[in-house]
């Protein structure tokens, strides 16, 4: 063994570790590893940077941006719609129906956008049907990852090992090559969990779940969180002595248990309407006099340098000790009338929002990020593993899975939304409906969809050719902004992918691919295709549960090719397993980022994932046994 590949084993095992600690992101640990190898010689930096313009790179990285389009133009939330209508009051067919929407999903998008687009809406079905969301939540994870298997573009792996075939010189897989196996991976991964997983899954009732007809009100969801007896609005009469006075000035917060959520005043441009202008109807159809209900009023973010004016409109959390001392004093007057348990103006409201694992807020405060200046929004409640945190929210360091209240504009709450990376909104109420809305160009986007998949199914022009066309598409037809098109990319994704596929451009260099090879061809001589099959399968499948799955993937894919052509067999099984395996990041919350997205939500544990996964994955290596060779024979 040369001192090169020492070496270059070395930075393998460090890489992995790094992985598996997650102490630094994955892409940043990619590009350690890449100037490891740069630096030490082992690549050119031409070899070295050759990933960022890999092929595979740059389809998943528009594969985002076609994602994205269907999740903006209305297309994927309105398949979500679709377990309310068809599963009944039948908590089995409900799991049935919710795994096959988001497997078939999963097939066109990546799991972690079907999850993210999913979320919100089997929450809001649990809810409504009194079921415990750790009753849904894994089999929407596992779902998603199943899905990956039906088509070439379901999941980065697939891409993987198919791009690798054709880098050998060997046909890749097409669009549908993966779907026979996809189907049946789906069928029985369904079967398992309807008839056997779902008796393994944790039956946690929700703490302070909602009550209502699928989505909950705006009065259901703030009494989940008991907040009506804290939420109120304060009229600045002209004589007030607080006029003239910035919010900071006042600093209710400290002195008062007050937080100033919203600033309603007269926008003195009563001709017309735009958003954010609020008509207090009940009011003026009721005949009422009051000036701070007749005026066209516009809603301003409560700022520290926000300066009160008279007639203002203050919508104000908090202690009603401090708004009653406030009144008595004279300097506001309180408006007891609200619509029914909603003190938020007719364009604002509350949603449940989920911080994800890889939001940058985590270990930060709210005032350090200035959250209600960046996002136009207020924090009024923080839960944390289902439990209301007390004292002053703005000095809380936010920790994964911690699950924030947020008041404000719902079209601000919808952008918050579009922060993928950041958050996740788990729970918006009804009333947000109008909000969210399919746009008209929702039809273009399904039009665009469906040319991608003609170009790739009859190999018009190559894959990564028909996914640039349909993310450009997407663009120029206004399905989405270019902003949202680079908003929408998992640059962490692209970056771990394209730092991590040159370590096997420096195994194969160094000679250290061919010596893991001649190893594992040693200790497996004599066995047959089958055996390997197995090994390769447990192998990836350990391995993705630790690491990310696509990296898994880069990394055993030229080990796959090389065995399989060491006994004589073709490449294309192995490579199959490959990417099958690779998808059965079933068996901890780590192992995926969906499983991560679901676990705060479900109250689930470790354990609750191993369960489930470890069966789950000795089923689809049977069938995977069985089913690949007599698809792709050795």
């Amino acid at each position: 063994m040369t001192g090169s590949i020492l070496l270059v084993y070395g930075i393998l095992a460090v890489t992995v570790l790094l992985f598996v600690s997650e102490r630094l992101r994955l892409d940043v640990v990619a590009l350690m590893a890449l100037l490891a190898l740069t630096l030490t010689g082992i690549l050119s930096p031409e070899e070295a940077l050759a990933g960022f313009a890999d092929p595979v790179v740059i389809m998943i990285a528009a594969l985002f941006v076609v994602g994205d389009g269907l999740f903006q133009t209305g297309v994927a939330s309105s398949l979500g719609r679709l377990p309310a209508r068809l599963a009944g009051n039948s908590e089995t067919r409900l799991l049935i129906v919710i795994m096959l929407l988001v497997a078939i999903l999963s097939g066109f998008m990546s799991s972690t956008g079907t999850v993210a687009v999913m979320l919100p809406v089997v929450m809001g079905l649990a809810w409504a049907r009194d079921i415990p969301p750790s009753k849904l939540l894994i089999p929407l994870s596992v779902a998603s990852l199943l899905g990956g298997m039906l088509t070439l573009i379901g999941t980065a792996p697939n891409i993987v090992v198919s791009n690798h075939l054709e880098a050998m010189g060997r046909d890749p897989f097409g669009l549908f090559a993966f779907t026979p196996i996809g189907v049946a991976m789906v069928i029985v991964g369904i079967a398992f969990m309807a008839l056997v997983g779902r008796r393994l899954l944790p039956d946690r009732p929700a703490v302070g779940a909602p009550s209502g007809k699928d989505d909950p009100s705006v009065e259901e969801l703030a009494g989940s969180w008991g907040l009506p007896a804290q939420l109120h609005r304060l009229h600045l009469p002209v004589d007030s002595p607080l006029i003239g006075s910035s919010l900071k000035e006042l600093d209710w917060a400290g002195s008062l248990g007050l937080t100033v959520l919203e600033v309603l005043r007269e926008s003195g441009e009563r001709g017309r309407f735009r958003p954010g202008r609020i008509r207090d109807r009940r009011r003026r159809e009721a005949g009422s006099s009051d000036a701070s209900s007749r005026e066209d009023r516009e809603m301003e973010p409560a700022l520290a340098d926000t300066v009160l004016r008279a007639g203002d409109l203050l919508l104000v959390q908090g202690s009603p000790d401090g708004v009653a001392r406030l009144v008595s004093r004279g300097h506001v007057r309180l408006i007891e009338e609200t619509r029914e348990g909603d003190p938020t103006a007719e364009e604002s409201g509350i949603a449940e929002v989920l911080l994800t694992p890889r939001s940058r807020l985590l270990g930060r405060t709210l005032k350090e990020i200035l959250f209600r200046d960046h996002y136009q929004l207020s924090v009024i409640g923080v839960k944390r593993m289902g439990e209301l945190l007390e004292g002053e929210l703005g000095d809380v360091a936010l920790r994964f899975g911690d699950t924030l209240l947020v008041q404000g504009e719902w079209e601000a709450i919808r952008r918050l939304g579009r922060e993928t990376r950041n958050f996740v909104v788990t729970l918006a109420p009804r009333e947000m409906g109008p909000a969210l809305q399919p746009l008209d160009r929702a039809p273009v986007a399904v039009a665009i969809i469906v040319g991608m998949l003609g170009l790739m199914t009859f190999g018009v022009v190559p894959a990564v050719t028909a996914v640039l066309v349909a993310a450009v598409a997407m663009v120029l037809f206004r399905c989405v902004t270019v902003e949202d098109a680079y908003r929408s990319v998992n640059w962490e994704s692209v970056v771990l992918i394209a730092g991590i596929l040159p370590m096997a451009t420096a195994l194969e260099n160094t000679g250290g691919m061919q010596l893991i090879v001649d190893q594992l061809a040693d200790a497996m001589e004599g066995t047959g295709p089958i055996l390997l099959l197995v090994v390769l399968f447990v192998l990836t499948s350990a391995l993705s549960q630790v690491i990310s799955n696509t990296a898994t993937a880069v990394l055993l894919a030229p080990i796959a090719f090389q065995l399989s052509a060491g006994i004589g067999a073709n490449p294309e099984p192995f490579m199959m397993t490959i990417a099958v395996a690779a998808s059965t990041a079933f068996a901890t919350p780590v192992a995926s980022p969906v499983n991560t997205l679901v676990l705060g939500p479900g109250g689930y544990r470790f354990g609750d994932f191993f369960k489930v996964g470890v069966a789950l994955q000795a089923l689809v290596l049977v069938v995977t046994v069985v089913l690949v060779p007599l698809l792709f024979p050795f």
